[in-house]
């Protein structure tokens, strides 16, 4: 049975046909990046380089590393001449799915990058489709007794949440995959 799960949001919609591709390629690593598995936690840069060649063969632009030229980045405003005046970093964006991905791990729920992707991909032009991966479980010490933080189920609670409320409205469709 695999550890890697997925849940799509909002609840009343069907999952994108896209999703089970995209989910397949975390499986087909799950060996070396499950956190129910592995002893410690990969950092999100080590889990983007094992996924990358197969995210790139579905058809993503993929985030090759640190340097300006190997990042991916999503326009917010167009100033003159059409020319992007902000714009956000992102893991991999598919341009046919319109679907941006970002891979989180050991700050993904307890340092609150959860919150900054779901509001950065808010305002990012031609993003319908935000895949946030976290890990199922973060372990980590505290005042030297091993914890465990379930950021998967932190996130998909975190999205019930956001896409059950009547008070808010994201203008993107939510993919949570738990790794």
């Amino acid at each position: 049975m695999s550890t890697i799960h997925f849940s799509t949001f909002p609840r009343t919609e069907l999952p994108p046909d896209f999703v089970f591709p995209l989910s397949k390629v975390f499986q087909t690593h799950e060996e070396d990046i499950s956190t129910n598995k592995l002893e410690k936690g990969l950092t999100s840069d080590q889990v983007l380089a094992i996924l990358r060649s197969d995210l790139q063969d579905l058809g993503f632009e993929v985030e090759a590393g640190k340097t300006k030229e190997q990042k991916i980045e999503r326009p917010v405003f167009f100033g003159e001449n059409g020319i992007p005046t902000v714009r956000y970093q992102i893991d991999a964006y598919h341009p046919d799915w319109k679907c941006g991905l970002e891979i989180e791990a050991g700050r993904a729920w307890m340092g609150n990058a959860v919150y900054r992707d779901l509001i950065q991909a808010s305002v990012m032009v031609q993003v319908e489709y935000l895949c946030l991966a976290v890990p199922n479980s973060y372990k980590y010490l505290t005042s030297g007794r091993s914890s465990i933080s379930r950021d998967y189920e932190n996130t998909k609670n975190l999205a019930e949440a956001l896409y059950g409320h009547s008070r808010l409205n994201l203008p993107y469709k939510l993919i949570v995959i738990g790794y």
